[in-house]
């Protein structure tokens, strides 16, 4: 089984690191925004070839540990959802409004029922983000609908 899901994470790998090659290069800016793409599909690749040349077996307590239950596969489908929305809005809202409204969605969907608490949490940490991104390390993320 390990030796199936490698060989489908290698795949998969290969092609996102041939998309992430193509990804446009940005000229005066010191870490260009293809990198990390890069670098999380170099991982991916030597993370399923060590996959491939595991030999270690699945006890019948494991397997049961890793059954999920069908109340919990709804949740799963749904923070998908949220996950393709967010992907859907991050170029046209930018990176700062749609991550807000997914931190705080998404807390609140998964059970974060304090308001206030996911609403600062939901506007501090895409700030925070933005801020290092755009001022610090001089990559560009998606300035959407506001003017900054």
């Amino acid at each position: 089984m390990n030796q199936k899901i490698s060989v489908f994470l290698i795949l998969f790998s290969t092609g996102y690191l041939y998309l992430s090659f193509q990804l446009k290069e940005y000229p005066y800016v010191p870490v260009d925004s293809d990198l990390v793409p890069k670098a999380l599909g170099i991982l991916l690749i030597g993370l399923a070839v060590l996959l491939f040349f595991d030999k270690s077996s699945e006890s019948d307590e494991e397997r049961k540990k890793r059954v999920v239950p069908k109340k919990e596969i709804l949740v799963l489908v749904s923070v998908g959802g949220m996950i393709f929305l967010y992907i859907f809005l991050f170029e046209g809202l930018g990176f700062l409004l749609t991550t807000a409204l997914f931190v705080f969605f998404c807390s609140w969907f998964l059970g974060y029922k304090k308001w206030l608490s996911n609403a600062l949490v939901s506007i501090i940490f895409p700030s925070v983000l933005y801020y290092l991104f755009n001022y610090l390390l001089q990559i560009r993320l998606p300035q959407g609908l506001l003017p900054f």
